[in-house]
């Protein structure tokens, strides 16, 4: 019994270590995957949530906005790679696209702490206004490529 448990740990490790290495040579998206929303809000569904919901909904919103923005003039879609914008998927534009994602994240985390420290004292008339400005944004992108 103790030995099939070992057997089967080792097999499980081996399994996650070639889904683990597969994974580092697969094409990275430009825009994080992360990168969406998962329900757009009118005025009067916001008014009716609590100002710790609005506060959740404004810092997603600014999150997908940072993941999304730098990126428009390549892509405005989480999920497209490199390779299919038909840049070189070499270890030069892997390690950019790398330091970005490292920055990215830097940046967001230092923005998001901000938020969860100052937002609770926005009114909430502002923080409805903010995630309706967000989101029309947001919106806007999807018809980014129709121009």
């Amino acid at each position: 019994m103790k030995s099939n448990i070992i057997l089967l740990s080792f097999l499980l490790c081996l399994t996650t270590g070639a889904i683990s290495a597969q994974a580092k040579n697969a094409p990275k998206s430009i825009i994080s995957t992360t990168a969406i929303i998962r329900k757009y809000h009118d005025q009067k569904e916001l008014s009716g949530m609590q100002k710790g919901e609005l506060l959740e909904l404004y810092i997603e919103r600014i999150k997908v906005l940072v993941k999304t923005l730098p990126y428009i003039a390549l892509v405005t879609k989480p999920g497209v790679t490199m390779a299919d914008l038909g840049i070189p998927d070499d270890s030069d534009h892997k390690k950019i696209l790398d330091n970005q994602a490292i920055g990215t994240t830097t940046f967001l985390d230092t923005t998001v702490e901000f938020q969860r420290k100052m937002m609770p004292y926005s009114d909430k008339g502002n923080l409805i206004a903010a995630i309706l400005f967000y989101e029309s944004t947001l919106k806007s992108l999807h018809e980014f490529n129709d121009l």
